[in-house]
């Protein structure tokens, strides 16, 4: 398994849900009905580019790197406090 990192960007859409982007990788785009559920589509959007690239022969984007598992990540999660 290979592991990438790159932001991403979670918009709450009025119907409910979230559309995801990626300003780094450019094509990267989904949505899922929960902020889990988008995140998963979002890997699996990435895995599909990333196919899409390599059948092309298409550089990747500067923005996007493999990481090792173990290396520190920062992020940023919505937390729901009761």
């Amino acid at each position: 398994m290979t592991y990438y990192k790159l932001p991403l960007l979670f918009e709450p859409q009025p119907e409910g849900g979230y559309t995801v982007s990626c300003p780094a990788f450019p094509g990267l785009n989904t949505e899922g009905e929960t902020l889990e559920g988008a995140r998963v589509n979002a890997a699996d959007a990435l895995a599909a580019l990333l196919e899409l690239h390599a059948e092309l022969g298409r550089p990747l984007p500067e923005g996007l790197r493999q990481v090792p598992l173990g290396e520190p990540v920062l992020t940023e999660v919505i937390l729901e406090v009761p």
